[in-house]
C-alpha cells in the first residue's frame, strides 16, 4: 500500500468539501493526495454523453480541484486520475492503495454524482480501508437533491470546506472492543491535536423490568453502569498508554448508541465509528448504529472496517 490520502471528485459542492478535508488529512499525515473521477455505474450522464467528452469534463474538474489546492497547500504532492468502469470496483480498488478513502456526502439517501444511493452503501460495504465521509456545511437537508451539478464547473473558490473544530468521538462497544477503530480515532486525534471523546451507551436488557425485581431494579442499574465504567477504562488503557498527548474524555452512560452519536457529533471534528466485515449473499451490511451515523452526523465520518 502506497501512502497515499484518496479522494473521489465529480465536481459537486459535497465532493469538493471532501477535496478540502482530504487535502488536510494528507497534510497531516506526511503523504500525496490522489483526485479520483469516475465516469460510469448508475450515473445517468454516462447514457448521455460520449466517453471523450465525459474524459474531457472529468480531466477539467480535477484540473481546476488540484490548482486550487495547490494555491493552498504548495507543499502537497497532488495527483489526479480518470476512470471509466464501475464506481464501487474503482473505488474499492483506490482504498485498497491508500490509508484512507475519502467522499463527498449528503447522508446515505443523497449522495451526489457516481455515489447515488445503493452505489454508496456498496462501497462502505465492501471497502476494507478506513473511508471518511465529509458533507459540505450549510448543505441543503438530506432528501433535497436537485440535478447534479456539472462536471464542467470549476470548483467554488467560495466553498471552504470549513469544518467545526472540536473532539474527535469515537463509538465504542466495550464488550468486544475494536483495535482497528481505537487505533484510527487515537491517530486522529494527535494529529488534529485536540480530544478524544470515547463514547459507550449501555441499554438495560428487557428481564431487568421484569415483575420481580421490586427494590432491587436501582441497585441493579448501578451495577450494570459500574461494569460499562470499568470495562470502558479496561480498554482504553493500551490506547492512553501509546498516545500519552491525546486528552481521553470518557463518556459512559445509559442510553442508545446511534442517536448519542449523532446528537455528539454536532460539535465534533470528526465522528469515527467501526463496521464488521462480513460475507453476505445479498445486499450490503454496515451495522446498524453505523448506518444511523453516517445518515445524520453533520461532522465528517470515519467507517473503520474491522475483523
Amino acid at each position: 500500500m502506497s501512502r497515499t490520502v484518496t479522494v473521489g471528485v465529480d465536481g459537486s459542492r459535497e465532493s469538493l468539501a471532501a477535496v478540502d478535508w482530504a487535502a488536510g488529512e494528507a497534510v497531516r499525515r506526511a503523504v500525496a493526495l490522489r483526485l479520483l473521477h469516475v465516469w460510469g455505474g448508475e450515473d445517468p450522464r454516462t447514457h448521455l454523453v460520449d466517453q471523450e467528452t465525459a474524459r474531457g469534463w472529468g480531466e477539467r474538474t480535477l484540473d481546476a480541484a488540484r490548482r486550487r489546492l495547490v494555491r493552498r497547500h504548495p507543499d502537497l504532492r497532488v495527483e489526479t486520475r480518470w476512470v471509466a468502469g464501475d464506481p464501487v470496483e474503482t473505488l474499492d480498488a483506490a482504498a485498497q492503495e491508500s490509508e484512507v478513502l475519502v467522499l463527498g456526502s449528503r447522508g446515505l439517501t443523497g449522495l451526489r454524482g457516481f455515489l447515488a444511493g445503493s452505489v454508496s452503501l456498496a462501497v462502505l460495504a465492501r471497502v476494507r480501508r478506513p473511508v471518511v465521509l465529509v458533507r459540505p456545511h450549510n448543505s441543503p437537508a438530506p432528501g433535497a437533491d436537485g440535478p447534479a451539478e456539472p462536471l464542467h464547473g470549476g470548483p467554488d473558490e467560495r466553498d471552504e470546506g470549513v469544518l467545526p473544530a472540536g473532539e474527535v468521538v469515537v463509538g465504542l462497544d466495550v464488550f468486544g472492543p475494536c483495535d482497528e477503530v481505537l487505533g484510527f480515532a487515537f491517530a486522529a486525534a494527535e494529529r488534529f491535536g485536540c480530544p478524544l471523546r470515547a463514547m459507550h451507551a449501555w441499554t438495560v436488557p428487557a428481564a431487568v423490568y421484569g415483575p420481580d425485581m421490586g427494590g432491587a431494579l436501582p441497585m441493579l442499574l448501578t451495577e450494570l453502569e459500574e461494569d460499562a465504567r470499568r470495562a470502558l477504562d479496561e480498554v482504553l488503557v493500551p490506547w492512553t498508554d501509546k498516545y500519552p498527548r491525546v486528552p481521553v474524555l470518557r463518556d459512559c452512560h445509559q442510553g442508545r448508541p446511534a442517536q448519542d452519536l449523532a446528537d455528539a457529533a454536532h460539535d465534533a471534528r470528526l465522528v469515527v465509528v467501526g463496521r464488521k466485515n462480513r460475507r453476505a449473499r445479498f445486499g450490503t451490511h454496515i451495522g446498524a448504529v453505523t448506518h444511523a451515523v453516517v445518515h445524520h452526523s453533520p461532522a465528517p465520518v470515519a467507517v473503520v472496517p474491522h475483523d
